[in-house]
């Protein structure tokens, strides 16, 4: 039987792996982490965040110029991070690219729930009312795709994840959570047939689009970052993409700005993935297993992994 958690015991996390994978991440410094690319894996570091967001933003750019109205393209993307929105606007507007013309598609790739129901968009703390606010909306008139290519997850989930069949994702982009997820991909309770091992990563892998629990370490990073650490504006659940669509995606595209990550998770999951070492109690390196994955860091945001007083 695995280690308890030491954060949350009815809980699967990082902190039940066994200690030596720990350690090796600990000592990995940003030239050992550049080290880490490999075939379906590029590791990538940016040594100021305007070059960062700069390149996060036209990730959205490089996939909407592939689509036509024939073979419509579209990337998936996360709120957290979110610099990069206002520049997607921008870059649309400054090539005079129209996205309706071209067919281009969205996907959200969260939001929250409450009471059972997807947030209400008016909520400050809402996903879709970000995406809107600040991208979408930004654009101009003349150069926007139309709404009904905007997807986000809702009620209706079978009918958000039937639209990557439909369109190809050619991007699906995310940030990292303090608890190793993307979207909110966060690590199963630890009950019934999990209680003593966490899911085979092949298991994990049949999650699709769906309403999931979250940890409580997602809960308090959420607070810190969006809710001025007030830990009840949070809910305890989520829509979440899931793993069949990730799979679904021609690359994933993680962004580590060192904000919603610390610099040790920052290295596990790289580790992790770099030596194909899948584990669902640690869902981000789950992505071992995609043929295309690529982390993006702020050489800035990387720290260091030393212990020391302050």
């Amino acid at each position: 039987m695995r280690k308890h958690s030491s954060i949350a015991p009815d809980w699967w996390d990082y902190t039940t792996l066994e200690g030596e994978i720990l350690r090796d991440a600990s000592r990995l410094s940003p030239a050992d982490l550049a080290q880490l690319s490999r075939p379906g894996f590029t590791v990538r570091i940016y040594d100021s965040l305007d070059d960062f967001y700069l390149a996060e933003a036209q990730e959205y750019i490089d996939a909407w110029k592939q689509s036509t109205p024939g073979r419509p393209v579209g990337i998936c993307g996360p709120i957290g991070p979110t610099e990069q929105l206002p520049l997607v606007a921008r870059l649309v507007d400054s090539l005079g690219l129209n996205l309706g013309r071209l067919g281009a598609h969205f996907w959200g790739m969260d939001e929250w729930v409450v009471d059972g129901k997807p947030m209400d968009p008016a909520n400050p703390l809402s996903f879709a009312k970000a995406d809107m606010e600040l991208c979408f909306n930004r654009i101009s008139t003349g150069l926007r795709m139309p709404p009904e290519n905007i997807h986000f997850p809702g009620t209706d989930t079978a009918k958000y994840s039937a639209t990557y069949d439909s369109v190809r994702c050619a991007v699906m982009q995310g940030g990292q959570g303090e608890v190793k997820h993307w979207a909110f991909n966060d690590p199963p309770r630890r009950i019934g047939q999990w209680k003593n091992e966490p899911p085979p990563p092949a298991e994990y892998r049949k999650l699709a689009t769906r309403i999931v629990d979250l940890h409580p370490l997602t809960l308090i990073q959420n607070a810190r970052t969006s809710g001025g650490g007030n830990i009840t504006l949070v809910p305890p659940q989520a829509l979440s993409v899931g793993p069949v669509e990730t799979w679904k995606s021609g690359r994933v595209s993680i962004w580590h700005a060192g904000t919603h990550d610390n610099p040790f998770g920052q290295r596990l999951t790289a580790l992790m993935i770099s030596k194909r070492v899948p584990d669902s109690a640690v869902p981000m390196s789950l992505l071992a297993d995609h043929p295309e994955v690529t982390f993006s860091y702020f050489r800035g945001g990387l720290g260091t992994c030393e212990v020391e007083m302050h």
